[in-house]
């Protein structure tokens, strides 16, 4: 007897939205969760379209007609992640950066915000992003915005402490940029810290980081 063929390979956990009956709105949200997940673990350089269709159960074509080409896909990703968490850190900064405790309100925020789908940060900082694009130039304005924002939080946090320099707010905000960035990469490999558990953890890394600079000035 001949041996049957194989059946073709399903995706790992496809949903139901190749299925006829689902709404289209929600079709289109799970097309975007299921894009957000492929470009935020691969890359924009390295996802591909067949590989999105298939984390959601559609076809290629489908996909097309609701997104048109890669770069729209990825744009469609990228409006929803940046103006989250622009508006997390926003909220947590309060009027003028000057709620109490801002760099642990801002990061609380980020982590909340990020929760249920934190392969998106790397949605929004991707350095494989085509130059001269939409996807690059829309990419562009959230990260000035939120630089924008981390400026102007890192220069209260120094005139608070006493330093008017210009230099010591630029290299702060540099350093505070890339501290938020290491701290969301190792959540992401630490998934069962909630985000409650990681603004505590911040809390007690920024304690032992005073500790240090308290000991260095004592000696």
């Amino acid at each position: 007897m001949a041996t049957p063929p194989a059946k073709p390979a399903q995706p790992a956990n496809p949903s139901k939205a190749g299925t006829k009956g689902v709404p289209r709105e929600r079709r289109r949200q799970q097309m975007l969760e299921a894009a957000t997940e492929e470009f935020g673990t691969c890359g924009y350089a390295a996802a591909s379209l067949p590989a999105i269709a298939a984390r959601v159960g559609v076809t290629k074509t489908l996909l097309h007609q609701y997104f048109g080409a890669k770069e729209d896909l990825y744009v469609a990703c990228l409006v929803p992640v940046g103006d989250r968490l622009l508006d997390a850190i926003r909220t947590a900064m309060g009027p003028e950066g000057t709620a109490p405790h801002t760099p642990l309100r801002v990061l609380d925020g980020i982590f909340t915000a990020l929760e249920g789908q934190r392969e998106a940060w790397f949605v929004l900082y991707d350095t494989s992003l085509p130059s001269g694009g939409e996807a690059a130039r829309r990419a562009s304005e959230y990260w000035s915005a939120i630089d924008r924002l981390a400026a102007g939080g890192t220069a209260e946090l120094l005139r608070a402490a006493g330093s008017t320099d210009p230099l010591d707010a630029d290299a702060l905000k540099y350093v505070w940029r890339d501290l938020v960035a290491t701290l969301v990469r190792w959540w992401v490999k630490h998934p069962e810290q909630t985000p409650a558990a990681m603004t505590q953890r911040c809390a007690r890394l920024f304690a032992a980081a005073a500790t240090l600079t308290s000991d260095d000035r004592s000696g």
